[in-house]
């Protein structure tokens, strides 16, 4: 089979296919928009999904996580982006892959999706929001870096909101974002009644702090919260370690 091309109506200018190293995956990227990085891949092996039923990926990009969470799971997956040009590469990425049946990707604001989907209809919920707080600081990132990274479409309160009118009672939230953000995510999942059930830090070596957490809550849940061991991303010789290597290039499934 040849390889994609522009010729086929799938790539616009300055874009490319990317291997997502699994199940034959491939993705649209592109270097003028923010593209896909670990995070997104820990979160999709990390979240608890139901093996059928409606899962949402809020903050959805290039669409990374819908394609990953769909080798785990025959439930509906849904994916919203704010920006357009994003939203059009994950919808041409679904389409690449053959997936139309499984994945949904819409163009909007996650803080009206409820006005149109009803409240609590998802059975999981998935997200990787923007990490940075607006500080009147100038953002020297072009407009789609910068929706990514910062809060300037939607705050941290707003997602935690916004999964807490989706999901339906007893349904997962899982979330990756920065551990110096963790007091503000636990009490905000609190107010929305959105219980903390698993925690897991990730550190790029073994003598470095975390630079990421992810985690898993319930809605209406009760409280009790797991802490798991932490994941080390590189090991003293700087490559990757097993448990990486396991995510990114093994076929067996497990808990991250």
């Amino acid at each position: 089979m040849e390889p994609m091309n522009k010729e086929n109506g799938l790539l616009e200018p300055s874009e490319r296919i990317d291997d997502l190293l699994t199940h034959d995956l491939r993705i649209i990227q592109s270097d003028e928009v923010f593209s896909f990085s670990m995070d997104a891949v820990l979160l999709a092996r990390f979240a608890g999904i139901p093996s059928k039923g409606k899962i949402m990926d809020l903050c959805t990009g290039n669409g990374v996580i819908p394609l990953l969470l769909s080798t785990r799971t025959k439930a509906q997956i849904e994916g919203i982006e704010i920006q357009p040009r994003l939203a059009g590469m994950a919808k041409r990425s679904v389409i690449m892959n053959e997936l139309q049946e499984k994945i949904m990707i819409r163009e909007g604001d996650l803080r009206e999706l409820y006005k149109e989907t009803g409240y609590g209809v998802y059975d999981a919920v998935t997200v990787n929001p923007p990490y940075m707080p607006l500080n009147g600081s100038d953002i020297k990132l072009n407009r789609h870096q910068a929706i990514a990274r910062h809060e300037i479409s939607c705050t941290l309160e707003e997602v935690i909101e916004s999964c807490y009118r989706l999901v339906k009672p007893g349904g997962k939230i899982n979330m990756v974002h920065k551990p110096q953000r963790l007091g503000d995510i636990m009490a905000l999942m609190r107010q929305y009644r959105l219980e903390p059930k698993r925690l897991r830090f990730v550190h790029p070596r073994a003598h470095l702090e975390a630079n990421m957490v992810l985690i898993e809550a319930i809605r209406d849940g009760k409280p009790e919260v797991r802490l798991l061991p932490p994941l080390i991303v590189y090991d003293d010789n700087n490559r990757y370690c097993p448990e990486i290597m396991k995510i990114y290039y093994g076929s067996e499934e497990g808990e991250v």
